[in-house]
């Protein structure tokens, strides 16, 4: 096994990178790809399910933190779509994202997966719970899970309104 400081020298520079491009795609302009958006309504729904069946098994009472934040997240998406900047330009579509609750979603996020690290690496992984069995963490990727589901919707359904039929199936 490979000590902390090893491991910890390889993977801080990759979650520096993904923070900073995840950032960036928060606050700028982005094509709309349809395959993506719909990869996020497939992706994040199996994902709650898995962590909502685990979280059953090891801790009910987690499973109550996933299901609060996932309306917490809804309605910040909703926030954050009637926000976001829609554009067509030829036969291509772009939007603009709002930056400010994207943001919070993302760092609140990335705030309590620090921390878990923190409590992974430096206070031994045996002294605290698993990630299923914490409410608040269960809690945390509930809003980011509904924000990412409500959000994709929210741009296919712009697509929908705005494409012509053969442009959605791109």
């Amino acid at each position: 096994m490979l000590p902390t400081p090893v491991v910890a020298a390889v993977l801080v520079p990759l979650v520096l990178w993904r923070v900073y491009s995840r950032i960036k795609r928060l606050t700028t302009r982005q094509r709309s790809k349809v395959w993506r958006h719909r990869t996020t309504l497939v992706f994040f729904p199996l994902l709650v399910l898995v962590l909502a069946a685990l979280s059953l098994q090891t801790a009910p009472i987690a499973l109550a933190g996933l299901g609060a934040g996932l309306p917490l997240g809804l309605v910040l998406a909703r926030i954050a779509t009637g926000r976001t900047k829609f554009e067509q330009v030829g036969d291509e579509y772009y939007f603009t994202p709002n930056a400010p609750i994207g943001m919070l979603v993302a760092l609140l996020f990335l705030g309590r997966m620090g921390y878990r690290a923190y409590e992974y690496y430096a206070l031994g992984s045996f002294a605290h719970h698993e990630f299923v069995t914490s409410p608040l963490t269960l809690f945390i990727f509930g809003i980011l899970a509904g924000y990412y589901m409500t959000f994709a919707a929210g741009l296919l359904a712009w697509r929908k309104r705005t494409a012509p039929a053969a442009a959605i199936t791109q």
